[in-house]
């Protein structure tokens, strides 16, 4: 079987949210534009969006947010305008940033801005590290949290010293908020206050959220709309946003409240692990709903021990594997959502044992 027949046949899996069929994702998207009298917006004018538009600024603290059809998108276009704003073409970034590890070089290649690496790749940014920077910046750009590394965030006290360096600095700062929700509640604050000090935010309406696709970049009203008129004029001008604003708006207010519970569920998730000293998690302590396993086998072993399972016991491990930095090991992610987050703690414990078991070679 494919890897998707795979996972169609199985009746527990840990990562993630219950996945909706296209039929049942539009059948709920109908329902809730009937009950809630949506129109279509035309070239991102409407009701429904320019109210959900508000929503998430309101929610980040900031004057304005717009649509954009992905986050790749939008987040270059901010950088960009920022660096144009304060006349550098330089972009400080994590060397795990999407920008630099999934963006297909977009930002050189469009002759978008300059990036510069800052920091060392396995642990979050301090100040210091862009203090090593002598260069004038345009920008700097910091993912809340840092996917790449499990999840990890600066500490409260790390992340305040950054906004402040930047203010000093007369620099850009600028969020990858792709999982800002997630980060809310390791950090026990709320997405404003994360945002304050920030002069740009993006996140996505469906990572957590569960939308189709699509993203919201905030900021000033002023920056907003530069933003606006760069995404029409790279094709993000799409006619209708409805169906994205939709599949996300629906489901938005209970997926937000739903963070603590996902939050709550990871933490006991690693008390589980521990009883597992072959399977290594990272980061130590949770700071987000989701976490890396570090496993003694490699990326094609560990694919091969999720297939077994998959076949023989219909439970779903995870998704992706990476191959890890030494030989005969690789990484694999857990996002806690819906799916781990309703399962009985003892299935959990049994479906973490047959990974377990596959590790050892039984």
């Amino acid at each position: 079987m494919t890897d998707a027949e795979l996972f169609q046949h199985c009746h527990t899996v840990l990562p993630g949210h219950r996945a909706r069929t296209p039929a049942e994702m539009f059948r709920a998207m109908a329902a809730w534009c009937e009950d809630n009298h949506v129109a279509h917006d035309v070239y991102g004018n409407g009701a429904l969006i320019e109210q959900f538009e508000e929503k998430i600024a309101t929610l980040l603290g900031f004057e304005a947010a717009v649509f954009c059809i992905s986050g790749t998108m939008a987040q270059v276009t901010a950088l960009r305008l920022a660096c144009e704003d304060r006349a550098s073409t330089l972009v400080a970034l994590h060397p795990t940033s999407h920008i630099i590890v999934h963006e297909k070089s977009n930002y050189q290649l469009l002759g978008h801005f300059h990036a510069l690496l800052a920091g060392e790749r396995h642990r979050p940014w301090t100040a210091a590290d862009l203090r090593a920077l002598p260069d004038k910046l345009g920008a700097v750009a910091i993912e809340v949290p840092m996917r790449e590394i499990g999840g990890q965030n600066p500490t409260w006290e790390q992340l305040d010293a950054i906004k402040a360096h930047c203010r000093t600095r007369n620099a850009h700062l600028h969020m990858d908020g792709a999982r800002l929700w997630e980060a809310a509640a390791g950090y026990k604050r709320t997405p404003r206050e994360i945002a304050a000090g920030f002069d740009s935010v993006y996140v996505s309406l469906y990572k957590g959220i569960g939308g189709l696709g699509g993203a919201m970049l905030a900021g000033s009203r002023s920056f907003v709309e530069r933003a606006a008129e760069w995404f029409r004029r790279e094709g993000g001008n799409v006619i209708h946003r409805s169906p994205y604003v939709v599949s996300a708006a629906m489901q938005f207010d209970a997926r937000i409240a739903a963070m603590p519970h996902y939050f709550r569920r990871t933490e006991w998730l690693y008390e589980v692990l521990r009883d597992y000293p072959a399977i290594r998690v990272n980061p130590a302590r949770p700071q987000a709903n989701m976490l890396h396993l570090h496993l003694p086998v490699s990326r094609e072993r560990a694919i091969e021990i999720r297939n077994r399972v998959a076949h023989e016991h219909q439970v779903w491990l995870f998704g992706r594997a990476a191959p890890g930095a030494l030989d005969d090991s690789s990484i694999v992610e857990l996002y806690v959502g819906e799916n781990l987050a309703g399962l009985p703690d003892q299935r959990v414990r049994d479906s973490i044992e047959l990974l377990a078991r596959g590790l050892a070679g039984q």
